[in-house]
């Protein structure tokens, strides 16, 4: 039964559900909800409207609480957090791993997160005050302290007896770290090297002194990019005097991965990564208010750039017909940059010793491209008015306007993410917005401007 539920669409899992509900089956949906994995029932819980999400959070077993809460979308778990006692989620999470513990408890009220961490035993108490010591989107906020570590003048024998009387690994364990007795990190020594080589070997005889460690202050995007480049499974976190700390895993950095992304993704419309989907009305309204009205300001800017030339567009009418054209086509050139910009930054390819080379190659591309559509525009204004004594003069007007924006364009697509980068701004949250109000104004105005010195 179980099976035939894990291989079967979410969006039938919910019909299912909603349909088990209505009927007042509860306790098959208890047994449905309670015996999927943790990951698959915070999907469910995600893709619910509020009202059956609510029921389906009543139905969650005490004991698998804290698993769904650690893979649900800051929003929705916070709702679900806000209305546990410090004690019930005390119980919840004690047995997440460090990292996932101390997302779920630094999102708390500091005066709920006080009665929380009283609540814990002294281990668990530990291990998060650990990991709130240090920024959420770095490398420490990042990793687990669930490592294994050995001496290196022990026996392969003696670690793998000691690794069988555990009985359980850390997930997502790939090698044991090798410290001194100060805790400094060694090296590592593979699970497939202990396996393959000879009991009576001295770990200092096995031991890889080259591995891949990673500072702690170390941003989780680099953490990512480091991932992906060297295709680690796992790496070593440690301090400035190379004491082991704790462990990223190659599951954490894909939380990252996917966090960007859909960072990069709501943010160009001004959306937040962790909003709900199923948010209520008010809620959902109230967040995109202050970015619509950000747009209506910069809508009202280019307006009033085109009511500078009230009298040329009611001279030349023709120009009501094309004023679309310009800014439309500077606004695609500079987008096109801005994004190749932005993902060059994400991938750290982007730096001092590049970006002047950049800077140019985007102002050669927008020339090249500014010249050909502008010949086709004027080409094409030829054509379309070509009974009317302006028809040269328009052609022209146009074809100036289009290099001059698509020019700009690109130049502020490629410069702006840099500039904000630098000002700490996010470039996917602002860039945007600004490319646009400078396309819109400089399009307006240079087609306007250029009509009104042709034909006055």
């Amino acid at each position: 039964m179980l099976e035939t539920y894990e291989q079967e669409p979410t969006q039938d899992r919910i019909q299912q559900l909603n349909d088990a509900l209505e009927s007042g089956m509860f306790v098959h949906v208890r047994h449905m909800l309670n015996n999927m994995p943790a990951a698959d029932a915070a999907h469910l819980l995600e893709s619910s409207t509020p009202r059956i999400r609510n029921l389906l959070w009543k139905l969650v077993d005490n004991e698998n609480e804290g698993e769904i809460l650690q893979y649900l979308n800051d929003e929705i778990r916070n709702f679900f957090v806000d209305k546990m006692g410090p004690e019930q989620l005390a119980h919840a999470v004690k047995d997440l791993e460090t990292d996932d513990l101390a997302d779920i408890l630094g999102e708390l009220p500091e005066s709920v997160y006080r009665k929380v961490i009283v609540s814990m035993k002294d281990q668990d108490r530990q291990r998060v005050e650990a990991a709130l010591e240090y920024p959420e989107d770095s490398a420490g906020g990042l990793m687990n302290t669930d490592t294994i570590t050995v001496r290196p003048t022990i026996t392969i024998e003696v670690v793998l007896r000691y690794l069988r009387r555990r009985k359980e690994l850390p997930k997502s364990t790939d090698s044991i770290y090798v410290v001194n007795s100060s805790d400094q990190l060694l090296g590592a020594v593979s699970l497939a090297t202990l396996i393959t080589s000879k009991p009576d070997m001295m770990v200092e005889q096995v031991v890889d002194p080259d591995i891949q460690s990673i500072a702690v202050d170390m941003s989780e995007t680099e953490v990512a990019q480091l991932f992906e480049r060297r295709d680690l499974i796992s790496a070593p976190v440690v301090d400035q005097e190379n004491h082991l700390l704790g462990r990223i895993t190659i599951d954490d950095v894909v939380d990252v991965i996917r966090e960007e992304a859909e960072h990069s993704l709501m943010s160009m419309a001004g959306l937040d990564e962790a909003d709900d989907t199923f948010a209520p009305v008010w809620s959902s309204a109230k967040r995109r208010a202050v970015w619509l009205g950000v747009n209506l300001i910069t809508v009202l800017i280019a307006a009033q750039v085109i009511g500078l030339f009230e009298d040329t567009i009611k001279i030349v009418t023709a120009l009501a017909i094309l004023q679309p054209i310009v800014p439309s086509m500077g606004g695609v050139a500079g987008t096109q940059t801005l994004t190749l910009v932005i993902r060059g930054l994400s991938l750290g390819h982007i730096g001092q010793s590049n970006t002047r080379w950049l800077l140019m190659k985007e102002l050669g591309v927008s020339l090249l491209n500014g010249t050909l559509w502008a010949f086709a525009v004027g080409s094409l204004t030829m054509v379309w008015f070509y009974e009317e004594v302006f028809a040269a003069k328009l052609a022209i007007a146009i074809s100036g306007a289009m290099i001059i924006t698509m020019v700009v364009g690109a130049v502020t697509g490629a410069s702006l993410p840099l500039i904000l980068r630098r000002l700490n701004m996010d470039p996917v949250l602002s860039g945007g917005v600004v490319l646009t109000t400078m396309t819109d104004v400089v399009g307006f105005f240079s087609l306007l401007g250029l009509a009104t010195l042709m034909f006055f």
